[in-house]
């Protein structure tokens, strides 16, 4: 299923980072990519298979779609983010941030195939077990989907939340911005670059420019965290304008979900790139009346 169609939309079969994105597609720049759907896991499972097992016909699919996102991305052997979504995910109560592996950028269907598999494994990671149980939730019900998206080369990522995580603020957004892909930012491997930005304004009132130390960049069939050259230590991630073009899109997300949001995104060449949106499920009491669709 392909970002943007409404078979797509459907959390229960695509799970919600899957959903949430292809709700999202035909008004903002998420990055061109397909799903694997949670009922192929389930069907692989019932068949008698272990989560490691991809099945023949499943691979096949696989490596027709990645020629698909190749010419939809316009070049022969695109690097791509394999995310794991589950159905369970980024919901209400349980984002399952961090539980499940994704991989960055993998090139070649078999690639794409290998990673696929990892991450049907990783539901049986004993962090991945230990959520669930705390959740309520029992192995029986794991429905995994599979994201695969081209690869957004970031120059620069950021974390944004529409209030903030700290005070609990619903009159701020929060941006927290590092160089390079995100993963050292939602890894905690470095200390990112903090812009608090006012709602009724966007002014940005407060910007707290860190030593960033390391950054994770594309390698050959990956990545890898690197030393941050010593010139851009210091140097803010943002400029302001920046800042705000990342608060207004929080805001906009916020309206359109009907929900205070997490948001993933990046600079490419200059152009802001919408990677993941999801509840703020640490903020009780933030979240509207209006349902999760």
């Amino acid at each position: 299923m392909w970002l943007g169609e409404p078979a797509c939309h459907d959390r229960t079969v695509v799970g919600g980072k899957a959903a949430n994105l292809s709700r999202l597609a035909a008004d903002y720049r998420v990055p061109p990519g397909f799903c694997l759907a949670a009922p192929v896991f389930n069907r692989a499972r019932a068949d008698g298979s272990e989560p490691s097992a991809l099945p023949p016909a499943v691979r096949d699919e696989l490596a027709v779609a990645y020629e698909e996102l190749a010419g939809r991305c316009g070049v022969s052997a695109p690097g791509v983010a394999v995310r794991s979504s589950a159905v369970e995910e980024d919901g209400a109560e349980a984002s399952f941030a961090g539980q499940h592996e994704s991989y960055l950028n993998v090139v070649g269907p078999d690639a794409v195939a290998g990673a696929v598999r990892r991450c049907w494994e990783s539901v049986c990671t004993s962090r991945a077990v230990e959520y669930r149980r705390r959740q309520g939730l029992t192995p029986e019900s794991v429905r995994l989907a599979v994201l695969v998206q081209q690869l957004v080369a970031a120059d620069v990522s950021a974390v944004v939340f529409s209030a903030n995580p700290v005070s609990g603020s619903r009159e701020e957004v929060v941006i927290e911005a590092g160089w390079g892909l995100g993963e050292s930012i939602v890894g905690g491997t470095v200390t990112p670059d903090t812009y608090v930005v006012r709602k009724e304004d966007l002014a940005v009132v407060s910007r707290n420019i860190a030593e960033k130390r390391c950054m994770t960049v594309p390698v050959p069939d990956g990545t890898r965290e690197v030393e941050t050259p010593m010139f851009l230590r210091t140097r803010p991630a943002l400029d302001e304008e920046q800042a705000v073009e990342m608060a207004r899109l929080a805001l906009a997300l916020e309206t359109e979900m009907g929900w205070p949001v997490d948001v993933e995104c990046a600079y490419e060449d200059g152009r802001l790139y919408l990677l993941q949106c999801r509840p703020v499920t640490a903020l009780d009491g933030l979240r509207t009346s209006r349902q999760i669709r």
